[in-house]
This record gives C-alpha cells, sequence and structure tokens, in this order.
C-alpha cells in the first residue's frame, strides 16, 4: 500500500524517492523473466508474517506506471539488490570510472520500463552479491578489512 501511495496522483514534474535500508533476498523465478533465474526482493518490517516484495511488484506498482515527466530515485541498500526494480538497462561502473550499460530486458520481451517517466536507481550491490561482499571489496587485503571490521565493532 505504501509503494501504490508514492506513486498515486504522481504528475509530471513530480519528483519522487523511495528508499529501503534493510534486508534484501532472492528467490526462484516462476515466471521466466529473468536472466538469473532469480527474483531480487526486498524485507520489510513484516515480511516473516506478510511476505517479501519481489523485484516484479516493486516493478509493476512503481515503475511502469511513472508517467512521462515524473522521475523517480530509488535508493536501495539490502543483499541481492542489483536489479531490485526490474529496470531494463543496469549502468555498471568500474573502479577507474568507466562504466557500461547492461540490457536487463526479460527474455520474453515483456516490457519493463515506465509509462514515460525517469526511475534511477542507486543500488547497494549486484544482485549475487550481499552487502558485505562490496564492503569487502572495497579494501586490497584481508588485513585491511579485519581492521575495518575491529573498527566498526568500537
Amino acid at each position: 500500500m505504501a509503494l501504490q501511495w508514492l506513486i498515486h496522483d504522481c504528475q509530471p514534474g513530480d519528483s519522487l524517492v523511495f528508499h529501503h535500508s534493510g534486508h534484501g533476498s532472492q528467490q526462484p523465478n516462476l515466471s521466466g523473466d529473468e536472466a538469473d533465474g532469480y527474483d531480487e526482493t526486498i524485507c520489510p518490517l513484516d515480511y516473516q508474517t506478510e511476505a517479501m516484495i519481489l523485484d516484479d511488484e516493486i516493478n509493476a506498482t512503481i515503475v511502469r506506471p511513472l508517467p512521462r515527466g515524473a522521475t523517480l530515485h530509488a535508493i536501495i541498500d539490502v543483499c541481492h539488490s542489483g536489479t531490485v526494480l526490474d529496470l531494463p538497462f543496469l549502468c555498471k561502473i568500474n573502479r577507474d570510472g568507466s562504466c557500461w550499460w547492461q540490457n536487463h530486458s526479460p527474455p520474453s520481451g515483456a516490457h519493463k520500463g515506465t509509462s514515460g517517466g525517469l526511475a534511477l536507481c542507486c543500488r547497494a550491490c549486484d544482485d549475487n552479491q550481499t552487502s558485505r561482499d562490496t564492503v569487502q571489496t572495497q579494501f586490497s587485503s584481508s588485513e585491511e578489512f579485519d581492521i575495518y571490521k575491529k573498527r566498526s565493532l568500537l
């Protein structure tokens, strides 16, 4: 319902922000629209009793209805968040700053884009990573990472 509230009455010129920081997961994809075979999920506070929210549901609720002239800014700080909005393209950036676009359109050819608006997503990691994986890659040695872990526990 909160996702529906966000997009309700959205008009050209509107700028929407969706932020989720918590837990994310993956579930086997049953519809065949995921290249890796998994749906990415976010875990709201009540996910153990009410279920996780699938990337397909997020896309259908706040991405596809986004009208021309409106912008959605999504900040997703969870594990397995690479394609959690199921956007058709994913920007990959190397440490040297070079970047390229990966086509993530479903193999079935189903439309996963907006209704003309712009949807942008900053996410914590790739689909096959946990957030811990991305912290670990920032350090050049495991010794450096161990020092970081000890400091963060203080």
